[in-house]
């Protein structure tokens, strides 16, 4: 690995491990809870912990200033949920606007087993070779999901991390399988880093035993949206996220360091 792909990794982990919150969903969703003022979102879990913030290029000016020193990732494919397919992904921006944006690194989100998954390897594998000729890191967000695809099947993941490192992505994101034992699966399909998306909101407890459970499995953290920047203290979930990743915290000793109550 270069010198500059391995200088801008470490500026999106600790270690190895990351805890990546991904913010592009405004242009998925709209600016729902968390995204208006996204300004002290960011401000609030970069301080409490977050290695590295997520967006697309048009709000790199609105992150820099807000993100005490953490990396920035731009992400470079989208769709909405108001369009006509939401899994129909489509480019948003290349490497060189995401360098000038002043990212770390980029991310492409890959539907693998869905109607538009040929048309996202090719674009995946153009982009990492982009990225390439710039040794800028790629974050493959590739999912398992199509018509008669189980999304949390282990199978079906290893298979869609396996594909990313194939096409040439640094750090692969996924779905969690439901428990460790599968999730090892997934993670021994690929010699890349693999990290975990948070899934549907559940309690702190659910969201924290999930994450305890794919580091088990040996993931290297979580790319984590929602389930924090749309939690009632974004700050505290991610002091508590960043205790189980870079810590090696459980679920409990996690909520209990970062002042989050267990739910009865």
């Amino acid at each position: 690995m270069s010198a500059g792909k391995s200088a801008r990794l470490s500026r999106i982990g600790t270690a190895g491990r990351h805890l990546i919150v991904p913010m592009d969903h405004g242009i998925t969703m709209g600016a729902v809870k968390g995204l208006k003022d996204i300004e002290s979102t960011i401000d609030g879990i970069t301080a409490a912990g977050a290695d590295a913030v997520l967006t697309q290029k048009g709000l790199a000016d609105r992150v820099h200033p807000n993100k005490n020193g953490a990396g920035y990732i731009v992400h470079l494919n989208g769709s909405t949920t108001i369009g006509p397919d939401e899994e129909d992904k489509r480019l948003t921006g290349t490497v060189e606007d995401a360098i000038r944006a002043g990212a770390d690194a980029v991310s492409f989100h890959i539907n693998v087993g869905s109607d538009h998954e040929p048309d996202q390897i090719t674009q995946l594998g153009e982009l990492t070779t982009e990225a390439g000729r710039f040794n800028v890191p790629v974050l493959a967000m590739a999912y398992a999901r199509g018509p008669g695809v189980d999304g949390t099947d282990p199978e079906s993941l290893g298979h869609a991390v396996r594909l990313a490192e194939e096409l040439g992505a640094d750090v692969i994101k996924t779905s969690y399988s439901g428990d460790a034992d599968s999730f090892a699966h997934v993670v021994e399909s690929t010699a890349k880093p693999v990290v975990i998306a948070g899934g549907s909101k559940g309690t702190d407890e659910q969201t924290l035993d999930m994450v305890r459970g794919a580091m088990d499995a040996g993931a290297a953290g979580v790319s984590m949206g929602r389930s924090i920047f749309q939690h009632d203290d974004p700050g505290k979930i991610t002091e508590a996220v960043a205790a189980v990743v870079h810590d090696d915290a459980s679920a409990l000793d996690a909520m209990e360091q970062a002042g989050i109550a267990v739910e009865a």
